[in-house]
């Protein structure tokens, strides 16, 4: 069966280019005008994968995360012509799990939403749990519990705490964490990560100006912490 994708941008021109291309690519695609058309799609369709524009009518991109990312935690890349890195930092933030800026290439952004379904269908695959110092990670379960209490994680900062906990005081830099996340790594996308890690830190330590579990390696990445005897 085909993977659904849900492709969000006020510019019929782009909804038309990307349903041809991911057509012809073997996957089913339906389209929103904007965030509302979106909420009333996603919430019939149930797609795989939802690549959204931020600025919109009526609903933009933002709010549409916030919104549906109560609902459904959906793999979303944002596609948009905003390049500032604040608009993409806000992004993550609220949930989404990448971001390719217009004007686009075809070929990368297929292979990020390749890339993008192959971790969710590994994730899924997995039915270990984790259980590393004050934390457990049910992987099939997607349940994450810091001291005996659930945590609501983004996919993204889930499957890098997962990463992280299944090898304890192993450095990852940044371009292996965003492999690990997406299948791909592009340069001057590593520093996702950091944005990533800092929502994650403020998620699940205790003091997140002060990381217990997750630890910067100077001049590499982060690590989960060593486990001590």
């Amino acid at each position: 069966m085909p993977k659904k994708i849900l492709v969000v941008d006020d510019k019929l021109e782009i909804r038309t280019l990307l349903k041809q291309y991911f057509t012809q690519e073997g996957f089913e695609i339906i389209t929103a005008g904007d965030g509302k058309e979106a909420l009333f799609a996603a919430r019939q369709g149930k797609p795989d994968l939802i690549i959204l524009d931020l600025m919109m009518p009526e609903m933009g991109g933002y709010e549409f995360l916030k919104v549906y990312g109560r609902e459904a935690d959906t793999p979303t890349i944002i596609l948009t012509a905003k390049l500032d890195e604040g608009d993409k930092v806000l992004g993550l933030e609220l949930g989404a799990d990448d971001y390719v800026t217009k004007p686009f290439s075809m070929r990368e952004l297929t292979a990020r939403v390749r890339a993008v379904i192959r971790r969710t269908e590994k994730r899924e695959s997995h039915v270990d749990i984790l259980r590393v110092a004050d934390i457990t990670l049910d992987r099939a379960g997607r349940v994450v519990l810091v001291h005996d209490q659930p945590i609501d994680l983004t996919p993204s900062e889930f499957d890098l705490l997962a990463t992280m906990m299944a090898a304890p005081g192993r450095a990852y830099s940044r371009m292996e964490l965003l492999d690990r996340l997406q299948g791909t790594a592009y340069e001057g996308y590593e520093r996702t990560i950091d944005v990533h890690i800092r929502n994650l830190r403020t998620k699940i330590e205790p003091d997140s100006s002060n990381p217990k579990y997750i630890e910067t390696v100077y001049g590499t990445g982060y690590r989960f912490a060593p486990i001590r005897e």
